[in-house]
């Protein structure tokens, strides 16, 4: 890793995990395989940022520590890259588990539990569904229809003056980085 990490993707440990390193990583990984429109790539980065602030709207009362698990739901991704569904039901179960090794190490690197709670992991998947939606309409080329069948049709309200953002990622990065120290200092 750029900070000088070693990082054993089969047996990571939370002392190899770093922040900026996971924030590094987001930034430069594309969502939809980098087929959106825009001069930049919709970063994991960004994506993430946005699942949050859409997880703070769903379940406003939540404790901070799962806000930072939500930021943190793709943070895996920095080192084993984002796939399409289809290619992760392709590569079998065996990816499903390095993410879950991934995501332990991470969760317990920032104080969390190595497992979110089912009740919890819904509501945030329900935030990336969302997001994804909105990135499908926004910068995608689906037409609501379309994402409503394959994501779920959103509430109006709860999407009304959400804007997906294309930065370069510089900027998403110190973005990550910021709002993550922001939740930690919350905890």
């Amino acid at each position: 890793m750029l900070s000088g990490r070693r990082l054993d993707l089969l047996d990571p440990t939370p002392v190899d995990i770093e922040v900026e390193d996971i924030a590094h990583g987001l930034a430069f990984v594309a969502r939809w395989n980098g087929q959106t429109a825009g001069d930049y790539a919709y970063s994991v980065a960004e994506h993430s940022l946005l699942v949050e602030e859409i997880y703070g709207q769903l379940v406003p009362d939540a404790p901070v520590k799962w806000r930072l698990a939500a930021l943190l739901h793709d943070a895996p991704e920095y080192v084993i890259g984002d796939m399409i569904s289809p290619v992760k039901a392709a590569v079998g179960p065996e990816y499903g588990r390095l993410d879950d090794r991934l995501a332990a190490a991470i969760h317990i690197r920032f104080g969390l539990p190595a497992a979110v709670p089912a009740s919890v992991k819904k509501q945030i998947k329900k935030a990336d569904r969302i997001s994804a939606w909105l990135e499908a309409t926004q910068i995608a080329g689906f037409d609501r229809v379309e994402a409503d069948r394959f994501f779920g049709k959103p509430d109006p309200a709860l999407i009304a003056g959400l804007h997906i953002r294309l930065r370069p990622p510089v900027e998403v990065r110190a973005a990550y980085t910021e709002r993550h120290a922001q939740l930690l200092a919350a905890l």
